[in-house]
C-alpha cells in the first residue's frame, strides 16, 4: 500500500511515505536511464545512416555488411525489391559502376521512431545530385532530386543494423495537395 490509511500509526505512515519516495525515485531515475540509452541508440542509428551515404557517396557497397542484416531487403526509388545483404549489395553496386558512378548523396534530415527497445523505424530525407549525370536506361538525364526513405534498424548483438528500406522520390508538384497538410490547417 503505497497511501496511509487514517487508522495507520506515525512509523506506519513513514513507512509507507518511505515506499512511496522510493517508488518515485526509482521511476525517475528508470526514466532518465531510459532516456539516456535512447539518445545512444538513436546516435548509433544515425552513425548507420551516415555509413550507408558513406557507401553511396564512394560508390563501393563493400561495407554494407557493416550496417545491414543478412536477411535485408531494399526496395528502391522505381520498385525493384532486392532480397538479402548479397542481392542488395550486387543491385547497388551495378548501378553505381553505370549510371550513379558521379551521384553524390546529402542527409537532410533523419527522424527515428523506436517500436521496441530492440526494433527502430528511421525516416530520412536526403538530396541527390550529379555533376557529371549519366543518362537513365530510358534515355532521360536525372537531375538533382530530394528522397524520403523509411528504413527499420533492429540491434543485434548490440549493433543497430538494417533490416529492409524504401526509397521514394519527393515530388515537390504532389506536395501542396497533401490531404494531412490540409488538415494540420484546420
Amino acid at each position: 500500500m503505497l497511501c496511509p490509511s487514517p487508522g495507520d500509526t506515525f512509523i506506519e505512515k513513514l513507512l509507507v511515505m518511505k515506499k512511496a519516495s522510493t517508488t518515485i525515485i526509482f521511476l525517475l531515475i528508470s526514466g532518465f536511464i531510459f532516456a539516456q540509452n535512447r539518445a545512444e541508440d538513436e546516435a548509433a542509428i544515425n552513425k548507420q545512416v551516415d555509413a550507408m551515404i558513406y557507401s553511396w557517396n564512394n560508390h563501393n557497397y563493400d561495407d554494407l555488411k557493416n550496417y545491414t542484416t543478412e536477411n535485408t531487403d531494399w526496395v528502391n526509388v522505381v520498385g525493384m525489391w532486392w532480397k538479402g545483404r548479397k542481392e542488395s549489395q550486387y543491385g547497388h553496386q551495378v548501378y553505381h559502376n553505370t549510371i550513379f558512378k558521379t551521384a553524390v548523396c546529402e542527409k537532410t534530415s533523419v527522424v527515428v521512431r523506436f517500436v521496441t527497445k530492440d526494433v527502430a523505424i528511421a525516416h530520412i530525407v536526403w538530396h541527390f545530385s550529379d555533376p557529371h549525370p549519366v543518362p537513365l536506361p530510358d534515355g532521360k538525364n536525372p537531375g538533382p532530386t530530394d528522397g524520403l526513405a523509411t528504413i527499420v534498424y533492429v540491434k543485434q548483438n548490440g549493433k543497430w543494423l538494417m533490416d529492409a528500406g524504401e526509397n521514394v522520390v519527393i515530388d515537390e508538384g504532389a506536395q501542396p495537395f497533401d490531404p494531412v497538410k490540409q488538415m494540420r490547417k484546420d
